[in-house]
């Protein structure tokens, strides 16, 4: 199985920590985020990740490579120039999910002058041509069908991510998102289907009527809410996001938006369009955000009390 690990931000919540490393390599009683995100997507059955990185990019890379890429086949995808967001970013990184990957990196190649991250088996494209095709240590082609994981690196759960990818199978959908009832001040709004319908962020609630759902239309509905998020009486359910998406790969030519992008912004406009992008109750699972130096003394604490 494939991932991606959103690893590009700044990381200011965490200054002064990030004015001298990348967030992914902020640690946490000694293991950078880096190495718990892998080290959990290794665990669940991935092999091969791609993750996007802009600030102190050169020290993923050469934090990766002293670390033999923790017996994983990992690409890196630059954004060195602009910061393209979730969705820019997911766009941007789309070659590593589709098609044959062996001939994906061979035409890859024409790129050199980018400040892309060349695949290794583009660098010596003879050799990957040759190998044979049931060699799976050289076969990337895989399956274009499967879904794959999208994980932010500032996060960290014990949400059974065999359970979501079953979820996810089991409702044909095009996006699963893990989210829980807790306090948030961006929260997505779902349906009793718990097929998004929505967002609450920035005082200002998003619905998607009905009529444009089940007409198809890209189309949304927006009402001003001053007040602080509370629960919606007769009204779509308010859950936060928890940074963790399965993703089938039949997204990934619906991303018609360019540049900068968040991903939330393309799941509203696909759930408008009647696509489902569903809620993973993950409300009995463990998760915190590692954005702020407190939520990283807490995981520390509660590594060692093994809470997760």
């Amino acid at each position: 199985m494939k991932a991606m690990i959103l690893a590009a931000g700044l990381g200011t919540r965490l200054r002064p920590l990030t004015h001298t490393r990348p967030k992914a390599l902020v640690e946490i009683n000694g293991r950078t985020l880096l190495e718990i995100t892998l080290t959990r997507l290794r665990a669940f059955g991935v092999n091969e990740v791609i993750i996007n990185v802009h600030h102190f990019a050169d020290m993923v890379v050469d934090y990766l490579k002293s670390q033999d890429n923790f017996g994983m086949r990992i690409e890196i995808s630059r954004e060195d120039d602009l910061l393209l967001d979730t969705g820019g970013g997911l766009k941007k990184a789309a070659w590593f999910f589709r098609g044959d990957f062996r001939q994906t990196a061979c035409s890859r190649l024409s790129e050199d002058k980018s400040k892309d991250v060349i695949p290794s088996e583009a660098r010596n494209p003879g050799k990957a041509l040759s190998q044979s095709h049931n060699d799976p240590r050289t076969d990337y082609s895989g399956n274009p069908d499967e879904p794959f994981l999208l994980h932010n690196v500032d996060v960290i759960s014990t949400i059974d991510l065999h359970r979501m990818l079953q979820f996810h199978n089991e409702h044909s959908a095009l996006a699963t998102l893990a989210v829980q009832s807790r306090e948030s001040y961006r929260l997505l709004l779902f349906n009793d289907q718990l097929q998004l319908v929505g967002r609450h962020a920035a005082g200002q609630t998003t619905v998607i009527p009905n009529e444009v759902r089940d007409a198809g239309k890209a189309s949304a509905q927006s009402t001003s809410d001053p007040e602080p998020a509370a629960p919606f009486s007769n009204s779509p359910l308010p859950l936060a996001f928890s940074g963790i998406h399965v993703i089938s790969p039949r997204l990934l030519p619906m991303l018609t938006e360019d540049g900068v992008f968040s991903i939330i912004d393309a799941y509203l406009r696909l759930a408008a369009q009647g696509e489902k992008i569903l809620a993973f109750r993950a409300d009995e699972y463990y998760w915190r955000d590692l954005g702020r130096q407190s939520d990283l003394s807490q995981a520390a604490l509660d590594l060692q009390q093994q809470t997760l």
